[in-house]
């Protein structure tokens, strides 16, 4: 089987599994794969995200490895994303949308949403992922 990485025309990603590339392009052209989300049998194959190991590679050794604690790393995503991230606070969903529909820039942005605005968002095709955030004190 292979899993190939599919989007509808509406933005709508999802994974379908087919014996090979023909069998795929067959099920296409009879308009037999189908978005889960919207149901439209207009769907394309988008690029993989892929991970690769070179043929030199090697575990590194006891030595090399450093240890970094699970609030170390929590503190180091905090710092990134204030650093790289507008923070829109409650108005995520909206801002998100509009850069969505290219009515805003494309840019990082953070903040809150409803459970009913996270659905409204994937619904709509709209890629985020939800990072818990602690706060820290200085």
């Amino acid at each position: 089987m292979i899993i190939y990485d599919l989007k509808c025309k509406n933005n709508h990603k999802f994974e379908g599994w087919f014996k090979d590339r023909s069998n795929f392009e067959k099920q296409k052209k009879s308009k037999l794969i189908t978005c889960p989300v919207c149901g439209g049998s207009d769907v394309d194959m988008v690029p993989s995200t892929v991970a690769i190991m070179g043929k030199d590679w090697k575990e590194p050794r006891r030595a090399e490895r450093t240890e970094v604690s699970a609030m170390k790393m929590l503190q180091a995503l905090n710092e990134y994303v204030n650093k790289n991230f507008e923070d829109v606070g409650e108005r995520f969903a909206e801002v998100a949308l509009k850069i969505h529909h290219g009515d805003e820039e494309r840019r990082n942005i953070k903040g809150t949403t409803t459970p009913r605005e996270e659905e409204t968002l994937r619904e709509k095709g709209v890629d985020f992922v939800k990072i818990p955030m602690p706060k820290f004190d200085s």
